[in-house]
């Protein structure tokens, strides 16, 4: 939809974290599409980030699927989908509807989710569709449920503009949600905001921070139960809004036997936040992953829901709990009952009322009475052959669940897989007897729903590739090739959001939280041109914050305080595993990289896979900067560059998840992590495996650049894209004689004029491959991690490039060194000379001067670095 006035092109929402950004996209005149922020749009206002401003660069079809593919042979749609369906019906009339399972994403669109859900809970006849989201804010689901009664959002992103605190727990807002962590730092210069981060490492987000706590991985039940005991102590509960609360006195007793020891912060520590807490009457707690990702998740979430009950700082602005989510339509996902054991629209798949109005709504021939399978036990019955067919759709589950290489092999063992992707180049992909083309970002049109519950419209721009369908599409196709037709019969998204809206008409019926119905009769011109709206949307009540009024979802009308007691992590340090591995996520790559890999400007900041270890840990296992790590634990291993740092607490070691396969093979961190849940969300432990740390004695490193394709075969290889082609880093275990014939199969070049120069003696090799005085690729070779200018020399291929074997740069050309925005693409080098020749003293001169941090200001703790590195320089001269 085009529209009028200041906003010229297409608007739309941005694809990646859960902020939910609106962006606009404008064709430009050498065919390309220029992307910028909605100024318009209620989540950011024109800003983007560095994933966001690079989608543009993403949109190529390179490694597009363009066309059904059954048992690894193109096919044809007839075809394609006469199997899925002929072989989700037979498992079902052979061995039961439980026998099935649908493992989808929050790639999803909210239509697409809705269909999917509709076919497997109301006609296939089993609860078994779960979601990836499953392992991102299950907890938090599970959380809200317990203390609201449904799933409910309370908070909106116009809190954090009226906060006098901000308490992000287990959030590296700046990196993982840089727009929302901008409006952090403008309510800090507008109002004085204080903020406090509550995490085991040392994140981007502690620069802008008044107080930093390291807790101990899994202390967070025990920090928030003291800051509750420390509340009634000091007669800061709120007795008015207690009335409306049950539990209390129980969880009171809890909270005040527990012992806050766990947290591993000292008393001082614990003193100065308790103290901010109450000092502040305006409270925002936000939190993420460090919070879910947890065996005691859910018990997390409820001891931060406790502590803003008990003091009534909920529902009212600038205070609240708040979840951030990690995709773009987690929270779609949620509401459209996308979760194993939810039904649409926050009703309650065991509550037979419910089940029987979503059945009659649907005119569906049954429905489950019993949750399904949550995403690590699905897998888990994948495994053991319970599942007979399954259906995968726009995730990577042999990548990204825990114990990842067992999650491999069941699917690989599976009698019959589906995957729907935009590409087949992932782990899971070539497991699939079937891969179906799906349409992607800015092909796909339909709604999302983000965070703080804002419902945008994604559109399409662009034309569908290939033979490339919606999602929404191919599932009821498959629906009426089962033989529901008329329940199936969609002719577009808008009628799927229809129907849709009227069922959350139901669900309000039921009193539920949920309801959009005052969309159901939305015409196609009204749904092309919806506008950012906050949910519910009824006649009614639009909008607005939830709980400001003591009305909670529970059948009598109360919130429920709920008693937790602090928990370690299920898998236990020792001897043999002695280390924690904590995972996340890096500022500018996104979930496996299918999408962000594509950008060369987003793969330069942190172009290779890594371990974060504490300086006294390298020391004394006699690790080096830029050694490789091999990690082990009872799951799995995997080869790491190791990043020394004292961001990450003594014993405890951090890892980013985006490596794959396709990428760095044994890089795929969550082979490492094991299957634990939380027994009440069914979210994975992955903030708190073991493993072993020990230095890869290599026979040889190398750094490749080449112009086309680089396929790597040794111990350790990690690929990334560059604006000339490709680079990667590559090491081996046992020594190779002939480096001229390696480097010739390393790049595909059996043909080209080759360049070499070798000392055995020093295990040093360079070989250069051209064609005439054009250089094709390259490889340096040595004993030890390669020394060259990586960031000049992976911008000479298809270039003359005379002194490329050099490795360094010329003494006429500057060399920018590594990335730090990606924004923008200022290098180190070229921040440190600004610096230096310009006398600058501030981020924001900086800024000034070369527009680093200027726009989503994630580089920003990474430029005060480079500023205070400079200051001491200059006071050690």
């Amino acid at each position: 939809m085009t529209f009028p006035g200041p906003v010229s092109g297409t608007c739309t929402t941005c694809p990646y974290c859960g902020t939910g950004c609106g962006v606009v996209l404008t064709q430009t005149g050498s065919g390309g599409m220029a992307v910028t922020g909605d100024p318009d749009h209620p989540a950011n206002f024109g800003r983007l980030c560095s994933k966001g401003s690079a989608l543009g660069e993403t949109l190529g079809h390179e490694e597009r699927l363009m066309t059904p593919r059954v048992n690894g042979a193109d096919s044809d749609w007839d075809s394609a989908l006469n199997l899925v369906a002929d072989r989700f019906r037979r498992a079902i009339a052979d061995h039961g509807s439980d026998s099935v399972a649908f493992y989808v994403s929050g790639q999803l669109l909210t239509e697409d989710y809705y269909v999917a859900n509709k076919l497997m809970k109301g006609f296939m006849g089993s609860a078994n569709i779960d979601t990836n989201s499953r392992l991102c804010m299950a907890s938090t689901v599970a959380g809200q449920r317990r203390a609201f009664g449904t799933d409910t959002v309370p908070g909106t992103y116009e809190d954090l503009d009226e906060a006098d605190l901000i308490v992000l727990v287990g959030s590296n807002l700046a990196w993982c949600h840089p727009v929302l962590h901008q409006r952090v730092l403008a309510a800090q210069a507008a109002r004085g905001t204080r903020l406090v981060v509550v995490d085991p490492r040392r994140t981007a987000s502690c620069d802008a921070a008044d107080l930093h706590l390291p807790i101990a991985p899994g202390g967070d039940v025990a920090l928030f139960n003291h800051l509750l005991a420390h509340l009634a102590k000091v007669d800061a509960l709120d007795q008015d809004f207690l009335a409306r609360v049950n539990g209390f006195q129980e969880t009171m007793a809890r909270a005040q036997a527990d012992d806050p020891a766990a947290t591993g912060l000292s008393d001082d520590a614990l003193q100065a936040f308790c103290a901010l807490w109450t000092g502040h009457e305006k409270v925002v707690t936000i939190f993420s992953q460090g919070v879910n990702q947890s065996s005691a998740g859910a018990d997390k979430v409820n001891a931060i829901l406790n502590c803003h009950l008990a003091t009534g700082r909920i529902g009212k602005p600038g205070c609240g709990p708040f979840s951030v989510t990690g995709q773009p339509n987690a929270m779609g996902g949620r509401e459209v009952g996308g979760l194993a054991n939810m039904l649409a629209c926050h009703l309650e798949l065991e509550n037979p009322d419910h089940r029987s109005a979503v059945r009659d709504f649907w005119q569906a021939p049954s429905m489950p009475e019993k949750p399904g399978l949550k995403a690590v036990d699905m897998f888990r019955a994948v495994g053991e052959g319970q599942i007979k067919a399954l259906w995968i759709i726009h995730t990577n589950p042999a990548v990204t669940l825990p114990d990842a290489d067992r999650v491999r092999d069941a699917i690989a063992g599976c009698d019959f897989v589906v995957v729907s992707d935009i590409t087949d180049r992932t782990d899971t992909c070539r497991l699939a007897d079937v891969v179906l083309p799906a349409t992607a970002w800015g092909e796909k049109d339909g709604t999302v729903t983000n965070s703080d519950r804002i419902i945008s419209r994604q559109r399409a721009v662009l034309p569908a590739p290939g033979e490339s369908r919606p999602d929404w599409a191919i599932l009821a196709e498959v629906g009426r090739r089962m033989g529901w037709v008329a329940q199936f019969d969609y002719e577009s998204p808008a009628e799927i959001f229809r129907e849709y809206a009227a069922l959350s008409g139901v669900a309000g019926g039921f009193g539920r939280d949920f309801d959009i119905s005052g969309w159901s009769d939305l015409d196609d011109q009204g749904y092309a041109g919806l506008k950012p709206t906050r949910w519910p949307v009824t006649g009614a009540r639009s909008g607005g914050r939830f709980f400001a009024d003591g009305q909670f979802y529970h059948a009598d009308g109360k919130a429920r305080m709920v008693p937790v007691t602090w928990r370690a992590p299920v898998a236990r340090t020792g001897r043999r595993y002695p280390f924690r591995l904590n995972t996340g996520r890096i500022r500018d790559q996104w979930h496996t990289m299918t999408r962000t890999g594509l950008s060369a400007r987003l793969s330069a900041h942190l172009a290779e896979p890594f371990v974060e270890i504490h300086p006294e840990d390298a020391a004394h296992l006699s690790i080096g900067p830029a050694d490789l790590v091999w990690l082990r634990s009872p799951e799995g291993q995997g080869i790491l560059r190791a990043r020394i740092t004292d961001s990450v607490r003594r014993g405890d070691v951090f890892a980013p998840m985006h490596w794959t396969g396709e990428t760095a093979p044994s890089a795929r961190i969550d082979a490492l992590v094991a299957a634990v849940t939380d027994p009440v969300s069914g979210q994975p432990e992955s903030k708190a495996s073991v493993v072993s740390l020990a230095r890869l004695n290599a026979a040889w490193y190398g750094f490749a650049i080449s112009a086309a394709g680089i396929r790597p075969d040794c111990d350790y290889w990690a690929l990334a894209r560059t604006e000339a082609g490709y680079r990667a880093e590559l090491a081996g275990l046992d020594t190779v004689e002939d480096w001229e014939s390696y480097a010739r199969r390393l790049f595909n070049l059996p043909d080209a004029e080759i360049q070499i120069i070798e000392d055995p003696s020093r295990g040093m090799a360079r070989v250069a491959l051209r064609a005439g005085e054009r250089l094709l690729a390259a490889l340096f070779i040595a004993s030890e991690p390669v020394a060259v200018m990586r960031d000049y020399v992976a911008t000479l291929p298809g270039t003359t490039a005379p002194e490329a074997l050099s490795g360094m740069t010329p003494a006429d050309r500057p060399d920018p060194g590594p990335m730090v925005c990606s924004c923008f693409g200022v290098g180190v080098n070229t921040i440190l000379a600004a610096i230096e020749d310009g006398g600058l003293v501030s981020v924001d001169e900086v800024g000034a001067a070369l527009q680093a941090g200027t726009n989503c200001g994630s580089c920003r703790p990474e430029i005060t670095g480079l500023l205070s590195r400079v200051t001491l320089h200059e006071a050690a001269e």
